[in-house]
């Protein structure tokens, strides 16, 4: 696997010591979004529709710590947007290296040969490249060419300078097996530490909605590249096998969200970091009083087809510390990527999908206004952005915007 020693026995400790004490929710990894501010406008994206005024907001860095602080998660993983945009990146993350945590900087490299200087490698300090497939696969996703080129020139410069890289890959329905696994056989060619992988979320404000997989074909896709790679063994995955094994349809895992808190300038996104149904002012506030059980596969419409690693890698991470002669098998046996798969969860009972999106908007926007007013500022009517030539030509356009 993908996951240096040390990470994997300070993890480890920190599980064992969750379990040892009875806790029922604990948090895994912290996912900061300090702004939603982004230069691309990925077509499966749901993060960057938002206001100018809400894009404009950046967590600072007294409450990145705090965040920290209060969740106390071993991980955290930096997120947005696009964090390089944020001009308090490099004492933030030096803030969380000195507390002991593993940090992990999402970035989409465009940004990143500027920015490099301001870093200095770490064994806790990893940069995660979007990268989303081969140069067409990759550029098409992102809505922009060249995307890709730049992304392999920053995986280089970063190894060269003695960092630990890695690259975050996220998966739609026109992913071709055969073509994603002999990706993977080339970034590991590169020297990377590790990949992590999920299928897209199907964000209920991303412009491109045709492309995103329900869960049979999740599946058959994950089953489709992992065979192709000794059962996911011919690649260094920065995640648990029982994850991969999950997706390969071999488990039908109950999501635990509160293993990803989000912490985001809105507040403690309740419940997950895909959905923003509502927010907490403090962690405490977000563990104790989202109900919890209204959300996942099988409670809610929004979740039905969602195997995204946010939802689903902590519980398998779970189910191997319960486990652990099943997942020492998994791991030395390669993920089964024949037979029967795993009964999944009946929707049979599951809860209407809630449009709640634009009231939290509303109120953010209130309160920006209330607390620091534009002088002479109008606010005039949607602005939009038209998509580079690929996914979005001849398409709706984005929303970047609104008022």
């Amino acid at each position: 696997m993908g996951i240096p020693m040390l990470q994997a026995a300070r993890i480890g400790a920190y599980l064992m010591k969750q379990q040892l004490s009875g806790r029922k929710r604990y948090p895994l990894v912290l996912m900061l979004e300090p702004l939603f501010r982004c230069n691309l406008a990925c077509a499966g994206c749901g993060k960057i529709d938002y206001p100018n005024e809400i894009l404009n907001q950046r967590l600072s860095y007294e409450q990145c710590m705090e965040a920290i602080d209060e969740c106390g998660a071993p991980v955290v993983s930096i997120a947005g947007g696009e964090p390089l945009l944020h001009k308090e990146m490099p004492k933030i993350v030096q803030g969380y290296l000195e507390r002991k945590k593993f940090v992990i900087l999402c970035t989409n490299a465009l940004l990143l040969e500027k920015k490099i200087d301001d870093y200095k490698p770490s064994p806790a300090f990893t940069w995660s490249i979007h990268l989303d497939g081969n140069e067409a696969m990759h550029d098409k996703s992102v809505c922009q060419t060249g995307v890709y080129d730049k992304a392999v020139e920053a995986i280089k410069l970063a190894k060269s300078r003695g960092f630990q890289v890695s690259i975050n890959c996220t998966l739609f329905n026109d992913a071709d097996p055969e073509q994603t696994a002999r990706f993977f056989d080339d970034v590991t060619a590169m020297g990377l530490n590790g990949i992590t992988v999920s299928p897209g979320y199907a964000y209920e404000r991303a412009p491109d909605q045709q492309h995103f997989l329900n869960r049979t074909k999740t599946k058959e896709l994950f089953r489709g590249i992992l065979s192709r790679g000794r059962g996911g063994k011919a690649w260094p995955f920065t995640q648990s096998r029982m994850f991969l094994n999950f997706l390969a349809g071999n488990e039908a895992y109950k999501c635990t969200p509160w293993g990803n808190p989000t912490r985001t300038v809105f507040g403690w996104q309740k419940p997950c970091y895909l959905l923003g149904e509502g927010y907490a002012k403090t962690f405490k506030e977000l563990m104790d009083d989202t109900e919890w059980d209204k959300y996942g596969v099988g409670n809610y419409e929004k979740c039905a087809d969602c195997m995204v690693h946010s939802g689903f890698e902590a519980s398998a991470v779970q189910h191997m510390v319960t486990n652990p002669i099943k997942a020492l098998a998994v791991t030395l046996g390669g993920i089964r990527t024949e037979g029967a798969m795993a009964k999944d969860i009946s929707l049979d009972n599951q809860r209407p999908a809630d449009y709640v999106f634009s009231g939290h908007v509303e109120k953010k926007l209130a309160e920006i206004r209330a607390t620091a007013p534009a002088k002479g500022a109008k606010h005039g009517p949607r602005v939009k952005i038209t998509r580079s030539p690929g996914i979005g030509e001849g398409g709706p356009e984005t929303i970047v915007a609104a008022e």
